[in-house]
């Protein structure tokens, strides 16, 4: 009988000098690219700058941790952006079609982003299909289902939903931003100490031998792409708490960014290691970088350009730790 694999007990665990290191690069890349946008623009080193960065990144930052799991285990979802918008689309036709109340309408929003990642999953599980493909078409599928749920217009919420997003009164901060915050610690934690979290790490680090040690890898895959679906939906709802606004438009391109912060926080592309703290502090960067060049005069296209830069010197860097990794343990 074969000894079934504890990931505890037979995975290492990250080194603590390294997991310093990797916050503290983090957070000097933080603290060089609002030093020097600071020196670029008179206006950017204020209260309200960092605020509103604050409140705008709730729904980037729990698709990120979502991602930073799929990526994790080796897949990855393309279909992030478009499910946000479906599920934003979903909370505001029954909030102001529907005459239904706030949290029904969450849960029902949420219980769509749940869905779609589930489908996900199944698909890519079942018949061993690439993730790539599988959330290429469900991008599409959401993206048009949004439009149709909507009849492609933007449906105004108002009221409804502002509390979530609006600051709170001597604080700045919105309370998105705090529930933000507390799915980012409940993250690391499931990703760190959890049974959950280390056949997350294994699966991604390789996934047969897993299999060969009598661990049944699927559920733990399906579940991984169900979180991100949810998420996505928890996204949709801080988005329109954000706008006031159900837009069929909104997350185009979300993809991107998320996957950018997340390769940034230094999860591998590859599968096997990542961290859902740093996946954060990549947001952060991205939303200071953009935040940045827009105070800078920046166009929106010399921003993708930067943020597309971004990506592909963050897969670099990934792929020479990768490289680097493999030559300490050859000895060489």
């Amino acid at each position: 009988m074969r000894p079934s694999l504890d990931p505890s007990e037979t995975l290492p665990r990250p080194r603590p000098r390294r997991a310093w290191a990797e916050y503290l690069g983090l957070l000097g890349v933080l603290a060089v690219l609002v030093a020097l946008f600071g020196l670029l623009s008179e206006h950017f080193l204020s209260r309200v700058t960092f605020t509103t960065l604050a409140n705008q990144v709730p729904a980037l930052t729990v698709i990120a941790v979502g991602m930073t799991f799929v990526l994790i285990v080796g897949g990855i979802d393309l279909s992030v952006g478009s499910v946000m918008a479906l599920c934003a689309a979903v909370l505001g036709v029954a909030v102001v079609d529907g005459g239904m109340g706030l949290l029904p309408a969450v849960l029902l929003g949420l219980a769509v982003g749940l869905g779609v990642g589930l489908v996900n999953g199944l698909v890519t599980v079942r018949w061993a299909i690439p993730s790539f493909i599988v959330t290429l078409g469900t991008l599409e599928v959401a993206r048009g289902a949004a439009y149709l749920v909507t009849d492609s217009r933007a449906l105004f919420v108002g009221s409804a939903v502002a509390g979530l997003g609006a600051p709170l009164p001597g604080v700045g901060l919105s309370p998105a931003f705090f529930l933000a915050l507390a799915v980012v610690i409940t993250g690391q934690v499931v990703l760190a100490r959890t049974v959950f979290g280390r056949y997350a790490v294994a699966i991604g680090t390789n996934e047969e031998a897993v299999r060969l040690s009598g661990i049944d890898p699927r559920p733990t895959q399906v579940a991984v792409f169900a979180l991100a679906g949810l998420l996505s939906g928890l996204g949709g709802v801080f988005h329109v708490a954000y706008l006031e606004t159900a837009d069929p438009n909104a997350g185009i391109g979300l993809e991107l960014s998320a996957i950018a912060a997340v390769v940034i926080g230094g999860t591998s592309l590859l599968g096997g290691r990542g961290s859902v703290v740093n996946s954060f502090l990549g947001v952060l960067i991205i939303a200071v970088l953009q935040a940045g060049l827009a105070q800078l005069g920046a166009s929106e296209p010399t921003k993708r350009v930067v943020t597309g830069a971004v990506i592909v010197l963050a897969v670099v860097a990934d792929a020479y730790r990768h490289h680097f990794t493999r030559r300490r343990a050859n000895g060489n």
